[in-house]
Formats: structure tokens, sequence, C-alpha cells
């Protein structure tokens, strides 16, 4: 058995060429670390080469959108809460300037929150 497993290796490879290759292993993880965070792409719904490629553009475009409105709008949101009150406004004819208004003044003060008095 571990005959099997020293013969898979690839001793004939030279140490740098190794080494690059492991780098660019290192990206690809980065960036697939990079993708759970950020755009929130926690599993993929297709197994093809397409459909992978599909749901990372789209996640990316979403970034995108979400970022350049930020921008523009001069908006204080998270990128995971923007995309969300999108989701949940999405049918809705509303500004995004008022969805984000009423969405941050809807939420509770988590400062003044208290205890319930029995009294």
């Amino acid at each position: 058995m571990i005959d099997l497993c020293l013969s898979l290796f690839l001793w004939d490879v030279p140490a740098p060429t190794i080494a690059q290759i492991c780098r660019q292993r290192w990206k690809i993880e980065l960036f697939f670390k990079w993708l759970n965070q950020n755009l929130s792409v926690k599993h993929f719904f297709g197994n093809s080469i397409n459909a992978v490629k599909s749901q990372i553009r789209i996640a990316v475009c979403v970034c995108l959108m979400t970022l350049i409105a930020q921008k523009t709008l001069k908006l204080e949101l998270s990128l995971q809460l923007f995309p969300h009150l999108v989701k949940v406004k999405m049918f809705e004819k509303i500004p995004i300037r008022e969805m984000v208004h009423y969405a941050l003044s809807a939420e509770p003060d988590r400062a003044s929150d208290s205890q319930m008095k029995l009294i």
C-alpha cells in the first residue's frame, strides 16, 4: 500500500515547479474563501463548469452592483445587508435611498434594549 502511495508522487518534477503549483492552488483557495465570506456563495447549484462559472459571475455582479450603489448614493451598508434589502423589496416601486433609510430606521436601537420590567 505504501509503495502505491509513493508511486503517485511526481518525483521527477523540479522543486520550483511544485512550489509554483502550490502558489497557484493557494490563490484558488483564497479566492473561494473570499467568495464564501463576501458573496455568500456557500454551495454551488450545479456540477458543470458552466454552472459554477455562471454562479460566480452572478455573485460578482451582485457585489459590483452593491459597491456602485453604495458609492453613488453614499450609503453606509454592508455588502451583505444591501443585497438582502434588494431581495426583500424587489417588486416594490421605491427609490433605493428611501428603501435604505426605511430599513435603517426600522432597526431597533440595541443600546436602549433592556430587560422587561416586572412591575
